[in-house]
């Protein structure tokens, strides 16, 4: 490869891997994705994503910060442009990254919504709360309110429940493990640094079959290999995660194992 080529993704790996916060590299890694002109930021991704599928750690660690600005709400339209790209040229471990999997029908989506209103909190003698009265409990800091929140379908309301101290990464488990779900609350859990870099909590998403199918996509190259291969055994989820879990495994690196001799 040469040095011009490594400039861009060696230029964004250190400046994302000196921010401390998970946060902060996420909005950072946003802003790249939103500045820089496509060709160039297509290419410097894919060999990003090339790097981590070989295991390089630092371009793993990278890699966390370039899903959680990809999941960012409003990136729809640079995630169409990269895809572009990087099917026009390519770039197959970006390609790997941003594929888009048929999404779940409208009728399915339907019926999600309607099962899940009964999920809405009540008060004392059974009228629905609003949203608003939801969202102000949200920020209470007992755990009774808390775990009578999680199953709340709005994702306003959950994104407020996952930024209280109060809640514990089983709820959380939980929320993103319910069946049936909700594609927009598990969006919400993607979309949140402080948990979805949890690995039980990336594994409840990619199992879920009602999370988003770009979202799992994603999530899913930043699976381990145990991981990728629970996943791809799983029957509910959908054929398309399963087959891309696969094309993860083939280019995992091999695990040494205890008994292992010489170079593999």
């Amino acid at each position: 490869m040469n040095i011009q080529r490594r400039k861009k993704p060696d230029a964004l790996v250190a400046a994302t891997l000196s921010l401390g916060d998970a946060a902060l590299r996420a909005a950072y890694v946003a802003s790249i994705v939103r500045g820089w002109e496509v060709t160039v930021l297509a290419q410097a991704l894919d060999e990003v994503c090339e790097r981590a599928e070989q295991a390089e750690t630092a371009a793993r660690e990278t890699l966390l910060s370039i899903v959680d600005a990809l999941n960012t709400a409003g990136m729809d339209e640079v995630v169409q442009r990269l895809r572009e790209e990087a099917e026009g040229r390519s770039l197959l471990a970006l390609e790997r990254l941003i594929r888009h999997p048929a999404r779940m029908g409208r009728d399915a989506a339907a019926a999600i919504d309607t099962i899940t209103q009964k999920n809405v909190l009540a008060d004392g003698r059974g009228r629905p709360l609003t949203l608003g009265e939801r969202k102000s409990l949200a920020r209470r800091p007992d755990r009774d309110t808390m775990q009578r929140l999680v199953a709340d379908p709005h994702p306003d309301v959950i994104h407020r429940v996952l930024s209280n101290p109060r809640v514990l990464e089983d709820d959380v488990v939980r929320m993103a493990a319910r069946r049936p779900g909700r594609s927009d609350v598990l969006a919400e859990i993607a979309r949140s640094t402080r948990w979805v870099h949890r690995p039980r909590v990336r594994m409840a998403l990619v199992l879920n079959p009602a999370t988003p199918a770009e979202i799992a996509v994603r999530i899913a190259g930043l699976l381990l290999r145990p991981e990728l291969e629970m996943v791809a055994r799983s029957p509910h989820v959908p054929a398309a995660v399963r087959a891309l879990c696969m094309e993860h495994l083939e280019r995992r690196p091999p695990v040494e194992r205890p008994g292992d001799r010489g170079v593999h």
